[in-house]
């Protein structure tokens, strides 16, 4: 059993407030959530309105299975919302 792991930054210079901010946070996770029943939440810079760090957790049998899961995730959150990915940081084990 390998655990994948990913923490995906996010720009999104359009928002002005923690409350935008929260709504794009919400609907990101619950999309990623529901698509590829993997474990997300927001796990940095809550405070700060134009940046989104989400991480992302999948189980997986291989880690070639598991790095799969994490591309695809990063792929769909890339082409369902308008911000832009900074950086990803990836592990598996």
């Amino acid at each position: 059993m390998l655990i994948g792991t990913a923490q995906i930054t996010l720009y999104a210079p359009w928002v002005h407030s923690l409350k935008e901010k929260r709504m794009v946070v919400n609907s990101i996770l619950a999309k990623v959530q529901n698509q590829f029943h993997v474990s997300a939440a927001e796990v940095d810079c809550q405070d700060v309105h134009q940046t989104i760090v989400i991480g992302v957790a999948c189980v997986a049998g291989t880690g070639a299975l598991a790095d799969s899961v994490i591309d695809h995730v990063v792929n769909y959150i890339e082409s369902s919302t308008e911000a832009e990915i900074t950086n990803i940081l990836r592990e598996i084990r």
